[in-house]
């Protein structure tokens, strides 16, 4: 029985860590690594992370210095950064590149706090469409006689119970991210 579970909790699990992942690119006006994963540069040819040619670190709280490991692709990571939606210009003084994340205004955070409540909802809207992706596959199996109209029932609950685990668990990192906002 677990086993048939198994399968739709993990796809939960990583609807779960794909909203963690697009969380921690958010900017909350704090220095964090994390938005600079979505970034790449040319590197030899080939697209790669600025996480994967550069030492990324946090100088202090609303600054990031990013130090490539060739001094070549100091230019290419500073266009990178320029050409992205960060919204952040670099300064770059020759050996390091320091990103300075400015203070989010009022209307700012208000506006990540949708953003992020949306994020959350879509999330809940993925989690909820692999329930019934679950439950339509344990009808399908109870009505082949693979499983007993008692499984069905169980398999039915315990499906609705891991939805429930995971949406709470969606909405506290919704607010968790939220109150990060906020409280800066």
């Amino acid at each position: 029985m677990d086993d048939l579970l198994l399968e739709y909790q993990e796809k939960m699990d990583k609807t779960i860590s794909v909203l963690k992942g697009d969380l921690a690119s958010i900017r909350a006006g704090r220095a964090n690594p994390a938005v600079l994963d979505k970034i790449t540069v040319d590197y030899y040819g080939v697209q790669t992370p600025i996480n994967q040619v550069a030492a990324i670190s946090v100088s202090e709280a609303r600054i990031l210095v990013i130090q490539p490991w060739e001094p070549s692709l100091l230019q290419k990571v500073e266009k990178a950064i320029q050409a992205s939606d960060l919204g952040i210009n670099p300064q770059n003084d020759g050996r390091v590149i320091r990103l300075v994340f400015p203070q989010l205004t009022e209307e700012r955070r208000n506006d990540l706090v949708k953003q992020i409540k949306q994020m959350g909802e879509a999330s809940k809207v993925a989690v909820r469409s692999i329930r019934r992706d679950a439950i339509d596959t344990f009808k399908k199996l109870e009505k082949a006689s693979d499983i007993t109209e008692d499984d069905l029932k169980n398999l039915q609950t315990e499906t609705q119970d891991l939805t429930d685990k995971k949406t709470e668990e969606i909405d506290k990192i919704i607010k968790v991210k939220e109150n990060e906002l906020l409280e800066i």
